[in-house]
């Protein structure tokens, strides 16, 4: 339908679909500027704006998809900066960005220091907007926003993101443009840190994902490459495990991966571009209290940015340039989108 079809049977949309305003207020997460988004078809998802308008819940027709961790939703006003200071406030949610200027374990690189998987995750976004729009008459929700990593006598990036949700739709377009504004070439390390959680996330689920090759990346995920692509019940004294794939992709470049559990009757694609994201990073934790699976396309390692300089494998960006990044995420409903889905990507 469209919009104005839509209006015949509603006195507000918003009664099927649209996005709520507002503040948390409760502990470490208090002054988090939220939206709720419905998508009118059993989608619903929550974005931060004062967390890099990253996801936190996600779930579909009830049922949760996304892994919050133990530090809740944490206010920016309480990152810390050395140490393991990023896991202090580490929510995980659906979506945390890592980056701009590194990914991995906090490291010294000449005279700057780089903190754990960046910076990007705590800023908060300035202009932005929330609004629903008609697109060819129907109905699409649009949050726009900018986040800026900069220093005086430093960097200057830019991090501009439009989150695009359709009414009716089981999709979240999430489209990413990097823009160095600064006079000087700057490193550009991005990883986005998608974490699924229970029940989406059991010992019934499984990964779909077209890898070409499957590298571990230490001798922990060594000694579990047999099971990778399969979950267990929450251990105890797991010790995380981490693989790199390099995936199979279509002739532009295309390519997805997947968390499915056929026992519900659903899963979960994140669909990106290796042409702009080229590795992708599992990470396996089925610990007890800390049980969640990354799905992480980026355009590096997870090795930290001193480590990756050295083996001249960090990527840069030139004064003025811009780099898109965009993403999918896509539900699966039902067997059958399953099946479908896993003989497409075989």
């Amino acid at each position: 339908m469209t919009k104005r079809e839509l209006l015949r049977y509603v006195g507000d949309y918003r009664q099927l679909f649209g996005i709520k305003h507002y503040m948390l207020t409760n502990g470490r997460d208090n002054g988090v500027r939220a939206f709720d988004i419905r998508s009118g078809s059993g989608l619903e998802f929550t974005i931060l704006q004062d967390r890099c308008l990253d996801l936190a819940a996600l779930s579909f027709r009830g049922i949760n998809c996304s892994y919050l961790s133990k530090t809740g939703i944490v206010s920016p006003f309480y990152y810390e900066r050395d140490g393991n200071g990023f896991l202090r406030n580490f929510y995980s949610g659906m979506l945390t960005t890592c980056g701009l200027r590194n990914v991995g374990p906090s490291s010294a690189d000449g005279e700057d220091f780089f903190t754990q998987h960046g910076r990007i995750s705590n800023i908060a976004a300035e202009d932005v907007s929330a609004v629903v729009e008609n697109d060819n008459e129907s109905p699409v929700i649009r949050i726009r926003g900018t986040m800026r990593e900069a220093c005086v006598f430093g960097e200057n990036l830019l991090l501009h993101r439009e989150i695009i949700c359709r009414y009716g739709e089981n999709k979240i377009e999430i489209r990413n443009t990097v823009r160095n504004e600064g006079f000087r070439r700057e490193a550009l390390m991005l990883l986005f840190h998608f974490n699924v959680g229970y029940p989406l996330l059991d010992e019934n689920a499984y990964l779909i994902v077209p890898s070409v090759h499957v590298t571990p990346r230490d001798g922990d995920a060594k000694a579990g490459i047999e099971f990778w692509d399969r979950c267990q019940k929450p251990t105890r004294n797991y010790r995380e495990q981490v693989f790199y794939h390099d995936l199979k992709a279509d002739s532009d470049g295309n390519t997805a991966v997947s968390l499915v559990n056929e026992k519900l009757g659903l899963g979960l694609v994140i669909r990106f571009n290796k042409n702009q994201l080229f590795n992708f990073i599992q990470w396996k934790q089925m610990g007890e209290g800390e049980y969640v699976m990354g799905l992480e396309p980026c355009n590096c390692f997870v090795d930290g940015r001193t480590a990756l300089r050295n083996a001249n494998v960090i990527d840069y960006m030139e004064p003025g340039e811009v780099r898109r990044f965009d993403l999918t995420i896509e539900i699966l409903a039902g067997v059958e989108e399953i099946q479908h889905f896993s003989k497409a990507i075989k």
